[in-house]
């Protein structure tokens, strides 16, 4: 990725948040790299160095900031890289894909060879995938020996290095330090929950906005909504184990960040906790770009995100029982399932007691007592299995950066998912910017004639062409403008 040095020194000079997270700084004279919004006194231009990532910066030999933390700067969003393989790739690592697995697995899991791998990894980062991840795992550990009070051995097996030895190697050999330096500057109190971490994000960000949605699709058991916070229970397989527990998250935003609480049950399956739950509140969007795209039609609510999903399976199980009945309705039928179909949390916490359904759960069900059981439509009860099966056995994957076509064509061959089912489940499992429920009543209310009448497809593409690639923000607007709980589940 090209960068362009007066750009970015305008940037620095500036502290311009929208650029956080997109370069880091690497100062000559200090040794130390920056996020661009940091508060020191800026350094002098013929002294920066810039990179696209903090482990292009760390290769280059310089060390994070203590000040303005690396580690706490947003990421990139889907649709802004140029290579889909490395993203991809990078999308992997950053949830431990090489905690269990060794580069030529990572290799095969996108497609390609070790080698080119190592190149288009190379031209779109500037580092390596090791040399990726490991600064992805020193950066969370540094996070963590910061933020928390936790053991410095469980930091290390948290952050992936698996022993205190590593741990300290990592340290001395990249920043010069130990770990035990850093831990004598934290104040974090202990506490009886997990660790509190900050993802940071990009202002605007509409807090407001993404709990109304989820509030108002809220399932019981598995998730609580209050004013100002979202918890839930998520299920993680990583390191060859099941991890169950729960997440809190509230909106800091005096730092421009969520405030993410774990249980203890999570501690050790860190990266892709993390990793989904900055998915699931779309933390890495840029704002500023998706706003000025979308005009007057984000005026009304800047920052509004879309939300995406800890489980491609759940949000596919959500948008086919939603079909055509209200959010009350799915609301119930989804939490019966979960009842029945679900795992109960060893650890309940303040109204998250039991985990969603996995799709081995339901793949070995019977449709007519799936249907009995939930309240659900037989036919979809039908197609809930299907669903189900297709992800136990491996055939279909719901997550960010799967091929798209043939993801959405094997969506629709299942009975009952029809383009706006599959449309939904791009938007919000798959993370696709540019998704958009053609056939959305809300949408197609929001976007009539004057005279009331409802426009067809074709009318709907044309209307909806200027808002591309963020089609997916413009259909969240629309959406917000109506009242969600009144309208049908199918939004």
């Amino acid at each position: 990725m090209h960068l362009d040095h007066n750009a970015c020194y305008h940037a620095v000079q500036s502290r311009d948040r929208r650029f956080d997270g997109w370069f880091f700084v690497g100062v000559t004279s200090t040794g130390v790299y920056c996020r661009p919004v940091c508060a020191v006194r800026t350094p002098l231009e013929k002294n920066c160095r810039f990179f696209t990532t903090a482990a292009a910066a760390e290769r280059a030999g310089f060390r994070p900031c203590l000040r303005c933390r690396p580690e706490l700067a947003p990421g990139h969003s889907l649709a802004e890289m140029s290579s889909n393989l490395a993203r991809a790739a990078a999308r992997m690592i950053d949830e431990g894909f090489l905690q269990e697995h060794d580069l030529t697995a990572l290799a095969a899991a996108v497609g390609v060879t070790d080698r080119h791998l190592r190149r288009i990894f190379r031209a779109e980062f500037d580092v390596s995938p090791i040399e990726y991840a490991q600064t992805q795992r020193l950066l969370l550990a540094k996070q963590l020996l910061t933020d928390t009070a936790m053991p410095v051995g469980d930091v290390a097996f948290a952050a992936g290095f698996g022993s205190v030895r590593r741990l300290n190697s990592g340290f001395i050999e990249r920043y010069g330090f130990t770990p035990t330096r850093l831990r004598s500057r934290t104040t974090a109190p202990r506490t009886e929950d997990g660790p509190t971490l900050m993802l940071g994000c990009r202002p605007p960000f509409a807090w407001p906005a993404l709990l109304e949605f989820l509030r108002a699709r809220a399932v019981d058991g598995v998730e609580v909504v209050t004013a100002d916070s979202y918890a839930r229970t998520i299920t993680v397989d990583y390191g060859g184990v099941r991890h169950i527990g729960w997440l809190h998250a509230r909106n800091v935003p005096q730092r421009h960040a969520v405030a993410l609480t774990l249980s203890p049950s999570l501690l050790h399956a860190m990266p892709p906790v993390l990793a989904r739950t900055r998915r699931l509140f779309d933390l890495d969007c840029r704002p500023d770009l998706v706003d000025a795209h979308l005009g007057t039609l984000a005026a009304e609510t800047p920052g509004l995100r879309v939300p995406g999903a800890v489980d491609g399976f759940e949000i596919a199980v959500r948008a086919i029982a939603g079909q055509v009945i209200s959010l009350a309705q799915a609301r119930r039928i989804l939490g019966r399932m979960t009842a029945v179909y679900g795992v109960p949390l060893p650890q309940p916490s303040e109204g998250l007691t039991t985990a969603f359904p996995s799709g081995a759960a339901l793949a070995n069900s019977d449709a007519q007592a799936l249907s009995a059981q939930t309240g659900l439509q037989a036919s979809r009860a039908a197609t809930v299995i299907e669903l189900a099966r297709a992800i136990d056995g491996g055939s279909l994957r719901l997550e960010p950066l799967v091929p798209l076509a043939p993801t959405l064509a094997a969506l629709q061959a299942l009975p009952g998912v029809g383009e706006w089912t599959a449309q939904y489940i791009a938007m919000r499992a798959l993370g696709w910017p540019n998704a958009f429920p053609l056939g959305d009543y809300v949408l197609r209310k929001r976007l009539a004639d004057g005279d009331g009448a409802l426009p067809t497809r074709r009318a709907m593409v044309e209307r909806a062409k200027p808002w591309a690639p963020w089609r997916a923000y413009a259909a969240m607007h629309l959406w917000h403008r109506e009242d969600a709980l009144t309208q049908p589940a199918s939004h």
